[in-house]
């Protein structure tokens, strides 16, 4: 069925004339201050008759009027916003950066009953039913953000590769300096650093912040004073990483620091 078709039979169900949505977004626009969110009768009878796409503020204008979920409104215009995040993450990027959160996330619902947390498992195989739910219930208390490690940020590998996705919590942002048994249990940090991030190993000595790259990857330690110069954003709490599909090559010309770094630890 056609967009302009679902509109109208929209508008119809709610008893609304052309008139009604005019009306109604005049409201809305004075209440928001915009004259873009204003739906005129003429604009509405192209919409629903002549297969006029609405812009971005007639989106939002057509989807509080009638009631609608603004993300389903635009999949009639195939525009799946809903999909953005695993589309993104098919497209990579050189620096690493925060990540907006998906808007909806895929969650075991049902396991086998054979299914033993004990052993390591092919978990699509354990899997009865798989559900979906909105993203920002699995963060109800909003201290979780995303970060993308980016494919020429190697200061980290391999402990963290490049093309990484990491979960932030927001929350924890002191650097701990307690002891750690192994590498794997060293705290790892997402900080703003002004002209871009880092992730990885850090250490504060009063003003100073001092990242430790990993011993194996080349890149040289950097500092930067807080708050001026660096900012935490939060601790590291999960990764997701791909294995075997890296999109780049090791080389004996390997950078000792990555591009765009200009400072050093001194």
């Amino acid at each position: 069925m056609v967009p302009g078709l679902r509109l109208r039979q929209a508008r119809e169900r709610l008893g609304l004339t052309y008139r009604d949505v005019e009306r109604a977004s005049y409201e809305l626009a004075s209440r928001r201050g915009r004259p873009e969110f204003v739906l005129h009768i003429s604009r509405l009878a192209d919409i629903e008759n002549h297969g006029v796409v609405p812009g971005l503020h007639k989106v939002y204008s057509l989807a509080a009027i009638y009631h609608l979920n603004p993300l389903e409104l635009c999949r009639w215009y195939d525009v799946p916003l809903d999909e953005f995040f695993g589309d993104g993450s098919s497209l990579p990027a050189p620096k690493t950066h925060l990540v907006a959160p998906p808007t909806a996330l895929h969650v075991p619902l049902r396991f086998d009953p054979a299914f033993d947390p004990r052993r390591t498992e092919f978990l699509s195989r354990m899997i009865e039913r798989w559900g979906r739910f909105e993203g920002a219930l699995a963060d109800g208390n909003g201290h979780y953000r995303y970060g993308f490690i980016g494919m020429e940020d190697h200061r980290m590998e391999p402990l963290l590769r490049p093309g990484s996705l990491v979960l932030i919590d927001t929350s924890s942002t002191r650097i701990e300096t307690g002891s750690w048994r192994t590498e794997f249990d060293r705290p790892l940090y997402f900080v703003d650093v002004r002209d871009g991030y880092r992730c990885g190993w850090f250490n504060q000595d009063g003003a100073c912040l001092l990242m430790q790259p990993h011993p194996t990857s080349r890149c040289k330690p950097e500092s930067w004073r807080t708050p001026d110069e660096a900012e935490v954003v939060g601790r590291v709490v999960g990764v997701v990483t791909r294995m075997g599909e890296a999109d780049y090559t090791l080389s004996a010309e390997w950078p000792e620091e990555p591009e765009g770094s200009n400072r050093k630890a001194s």
